[in-house]
């Protein structure tokens, strides 16, 4: 039993990182209870695996078992975590950004948003110091490799058989409704929107593309080429531009990299064959190829084909709401199918006319039902995500930069419009604005710094690691890294928690793998 019992103790912390490193990116996001009353942030089981996991790396640092020195991370990580909470400070206090009423619920709003920073970053220093060799960094690869996969078959089956959705993307999708896609909504998986989905694709198919050419084995090399083609047509069902985008520019900045150890040929040939097969899938299967088109203003060329599910209807009948695009207001979900209006002026990545107010379910007001939605022009000359950034978020974020550009005007404060104000969700769909926004300038460049840092300590160390698996799992993870802050550019990915785990995640490992490598740890 002794022995039972110290195996289980050396090892407890290692396994957990498989259980979160699974758990995460598979479990939808399902609500567990509330923190904050008629808060679009709820708690979720994924918390508390996490905050188990913290909470045993906690014992272990205080028995010794694991240690901080030797983080390269610590230094930059506390500094942003000192900042942040500054923040807080000056916006209770000095800008008055965050009232401090009867319930305390602004204040209680404005930590929540730092404690979650705190508690994507945790995992960071969980899988650091659960890692003691390569070969577990190899077993971790292999088990994201696998869970990838399952995503991609439960968005395929969302897509096509009507699997049911879970979405975060307005308060009442937040409750855990059970949802199902109509014909033009964007696949989510089991992620809590189809924008969160399409970052931790690019991410981890950065990762996974390149193994394809790097392991020896052919049953590695199929998997990996089955994995990262299911990965890349998720990623396609997903209609993000931003996220696309972003894979062609961490795809490459990796072989750039590659091009340092395997040649300039290789780099080139292989650049050029997942170029090419992914833009013809692009331009020829989805509706990516519309919204682009769209964009650059080629609306009269049809690139693609949409491919429809293959059951004719989604499931009917009492508690079935049914997911469609552009469904990020705060209005209860529809329990009838959508049905095409009269509307001219609408955006072109709005299939459906939906009324205000979810005017479509049974037993609202004649007067409501008549409602029509109304669009900006900026919305209809580009499109509804657009136009929301352009309109509100982003000059909402630089309003709250004004406020205070050293300290921003504090978490959770940029997307309302009086300080009084009690917002239920908060977005402001680019990091960097968002960054300046809540926390200034001092807090984007803790944050963002820490990212460049991790960047540089990989590159600086690049050269010296001799085994092909590492050195491309370190370029992989350098160019997914890079894709990130491409894809933040449009998307709050950083406060997004499945994408903000797997970023920490994934940094754990690029920062053991290049310590493990060179022989400093």
């Amino acid at each position: 039993m002794s022995k039972l019992l110290k195996w289980f103790d050396d090892h407890i912390l290692e396994y957990l990182c498989f259980a979160l490193l699974i758990f995460i990116p598979l479990y939808p996001k399902i609500p567990f209870a509330d923190l904050i009353p008629g808060y679009i942030v709820r708690l979720r089981l994924d918390d508390l695996l996490v905050a188990t996991a913290f909470i045993i790396w906690i014992i272990w640092l205080i028995r010794g078992k694991v240690t901080l020195r030797g983080n390269p991370l610590l230094i930059p990580i506390a500094i942003y975590i000192f900042v942040g909470f500054l923040s807080g400070l000056s916006a209770i206090f000095v800008t008055k950004t965050v009232p401090i009423d009867a319930n305390f619920l602004h204040i209680s709003k404005l930590f929540l948003h730092f404690v979650r920073r705190i508690e994507y970053i945790s995992i960071f220093f969980i899988f650091f110091s659960s890692i003691k060799s390569l070969a577990q960094i190899k077993k971790y690869v292999f088990v994201a490799a696998i869970v990838l996969l399952a995503v991609s078959l439960y968005g395929f089956g969302q897509k096509y058989l009507y699997f049911p959705a879970f979405s975060t993307m307005n308060r009442e999708f937040s409750k855990g409704v059970k949802l199902y896609l109509t014909e033009h909504a964007r696949v989510l998986s089991t992620f809590g929107g189809h924008y969160d989905l399409a970052a931790y694709l690019m991410l981890v198919l950065t990762l996974f593309i390149p193994l394809v050419t790097t392991v020896k084995s052919w049953l590695q090399k199929s998997l990996f080429l089955i994995i990262s083609l299911s990965g890349f047509w998720l990623l396609i069902l997903t209609v993000s531009r931003t996220s696309f985008l972003a894979y062609l520019v961490s795809i490459t900045v990796l072989f750039g990299l590659l091009a340092i150890k395997k040649g300039l040929v290789f780099a080139l040939i292989n650049w050029f064959v997942v170029i090419t097969i992914s833009l013809a899938i692009m331009l020829s299967f989805g509706d990516l190829s519309d919204r682009f088109a769209h964009v650059l203003k080629l609306d009269k060329f049809k690139f693609s084909a949409a491919l429809k599910p293959l059951k004719k209807e989604p499931p009917k009948g009492a508690g079935v709401a049914y997911l469609d695009v552009g469904s990020k207001s705060d209005t209860p979900p529809s329990k009838e199918k959508p049905t095409t209006g009269v509307q001219t002026a609408r955006p072109q990545d709005v299939y459906e006319d939906i009324p205000e107010f979810g005017a479509t379910s049974a037993g609202l007001p004649a007067s409501l039902a008549a409602k029509p939605r109304i669009y900006s022009q900026t919305a209809v000359q580009y499109d509804l995500s657009t136009g929301i950034r352009l309109d509100y978020t982003w000059p909402q974020a630089i309003k709250g930069f004004l406020r205070n550009p050293l300290l921003g005007s504090g978490y959770s404060t940029l997307t309302k419009r009086n300080i009084e104000d009690f917002t239920e969700a908060e977005s402001t769909d680019n990091d960097f604005l968002r960054a300046l926004g809540e926390t200034g300038l001092l807090g984007f460049l803790a944050f963002f710094g820490t990212i460049v840092f991790t960047i540089y300590y990989a590159l600086i160390n690049f050269k010296s690691i001799k085994d092909p698996f590492h050195s491309t799992i370190v370029a992989a993870l350098v160019a997914a890294i890079i894709g990130l802050l491409v894809n933040a550019i449009y998307i709050d990915v950083f406060e997004a928690s499945k994408v903000a785990y797997t970023f920490w995640i994934m940094v754990a490992i690029l920062i053991a793998t290049v310590k493990l490598a060179v022989g400093k740890r």
